[in-house]
């Protein structure tokens, strides 16, 4: 998610103008040579336009979220068809995480050099080629190639979306859009867990999801007015000659930037709290259908509706961040609370005290009260960034830590599931939430989030 979590895109930080141009790829290096300037694209005519073409960046999201999904919920079907065991199912839900961990500041490059509507385009079309092959896969292995294709046309959609946000949304709107967009993952999660039950088998519901970013593809091409081309800077121009030149002030600036950030404690405190809240989240709802099914014996109709249920839930927090930050309320206050909420909940849903109805509510709690950890995170990167230059890379060092806990939670909990039952998860989530909580208090903040 989130990216696409992180790709969550709160639109609710204080440094939302700096976050979005970290998406759209512009990586505010300090020396700022050998970098070209967009120009501007008015919006498109009339509010009708405006917010169909907001409707369909969502769309899009949406859409990309769902191929995350899509394999926890398919979990029991590809356990009997392919022998697929707890752990690998992690690995196949985790793969996304990883090009995302890897890939995130490529995918900003490729928006910049190519533009947010040609490169949303070519996430949707990876989608397609990754699911329809997954539809295909023959064996396990295979399967977890076409994945590989699906994280990259996540990973890319999720990167070029809030850029086309940023383009063709006036400033005075944009704040409602970027809210729009970073409900993407909870909602394409659910969609997942809403349309997985319908279909017979897994293969037809990666069919469907195919056929899904084929219609995105049709709209994006529709409603997405292009960008205007590149202008290049003076500087880009005088050395137009001198491709590696350019290619090495460009690397070198980047280093600058990142080492700058990674010698900042808060950064890295706050990039290890959004790992632990993603390990945390998906800890849970990648294997909820399973614990769903083992634990409450719901029919696999049911536990997609539950878990839909409880992962759309998360939009709550996600909205709830912006009104407690607005009134004033302790960042740290936020991360902790909401740290240990989370890690009690846990205990209650993963280990036998409760019966059905009482799991079930603490899933919900689980994940609403959650919600209010990314935006709280995304929204302080202004505050903790050593420069204002340097809040993109703070937002791209969050977005790794978000990662990061997307691939290590799923296949942590799995393998721990398998060795020693649910009880295990139980514990793994507990000690997450306290080592978030101290992390949380340690958190400073010394200068005014809305600078």
């Amino acid at each position: 998610m989130l990216s696409a979590i992180a790709m969550h895109g709160q639109g609710f930080s204080a440094g939302e103008n700096e976050m979005t141009d970290c998406a759209n790829g512009r990586q505010a290096w300090s020396s700022g040579e050998g970098r070209g300037e967009v120009t501007p694209v008015p919006a498109p005519s009339g509010k009708a336009a405006m917010w169909s073409t907001v409707a369909v960046v969502v769309g899009a999201g949406v859409v990309a979220a769902l191929q995350v999904g899509k394999a926890a919920i398919a979990t029991p079907m590809l356990q009997a068809e392919l022998g697929a065991s707890l752990a690998q199912a992690g690995w196949l839900m985790a793969i996304v995480a990883v090009l995302g961990a890897l890939g995130g500041i490529p995918a900003g490059a490729l928006v910049a050099a190519f533009g947010d509507r040609r490169v949303l385009l070519g996430g949707l079309l990876a989608v397609v080629v990754g699911a329809g092959a997954g539809a295909l896969a023959p064996t396990l292995p295979a399967l977890m190639a076409s994945r590989c294709v699906e994280g990259l046309g996540f990973l890319l959609i999720a990167v070029a979306g809030p850029a086309v946000l940023q383009r063709v949304v006036p400033p005075q709107r944009r704040d409602i859009a970027i809210a729009l967009w970073s409900c993407f993952m909870p909602a394409g999660m659910a969609l997942a867990m809403l349309a997985g039950p319908l279909f017979g088998n897994w293969r037809g519901l990666w069919w469907g999801s195919a056929a899904l970013a084929v219609v995105a593809i049709a709209a994006a091409w529709l409603a997405i007015p292009a960008s205007t081309r590149r202008q290049a800077s003076p500087r880009l121009a005088a050395r137009s000659h001198g491709a590696t030149t350019v290619t090495a002030t460009a690397i070198g600036g980047m280093r600058v930037d990142i080492v700058t950030v990674l010698r900042a404690a808060q950064p890295l405190r706050l990039a290890a709290c959004f790992a632990l809240y993603s390990l945390m989240f998906f800890a849970l709802f990648s294997f909820l259908p399973v614990l769903l099914t083992e634990r409450i014996g719901a029919s696999h109709r049911m536990v997609g509706a539950l878990t839909a249920l409880a992962i759309g839930a998360n939009m709550i927090g996600n909205l709830a961040a912006g009104y407690l930050l607005a009134r004033g309320v302790s960042r740290p206050v936020i991360v902790a609370v909401t740290s240990l909420t989370m890690g009690l909940a846990a205990l209650g849903i993963f280990l036998p005290v409760f019966g059905d109805v009482p799991t079930f509510a603490l899933c919900l709690l689980f994940s609403a009260i959650g919600g209010l950890i990314p935006a709280t995170l995304l929204s302080s990167a202004s505050v903790v960034a050593p420069t204002a230059g340097l809040v993109p890379v703070v937002v791209g060092l969050l977005m790794q830590g978000s990662n990061l806990g997307q691939v290590v939670g799923p296949i942590t909990v799995g393998a721990a599931i398998e060795a020693w039952g649910w009880t295990a998860a139980a514990a793994v989530v507990a000690l997450s939430a306290l080592a978030a909580m101290l992390l949380a208090r340690g958190m400073r903040f010394p200068r005014d989030a809305g600078r």
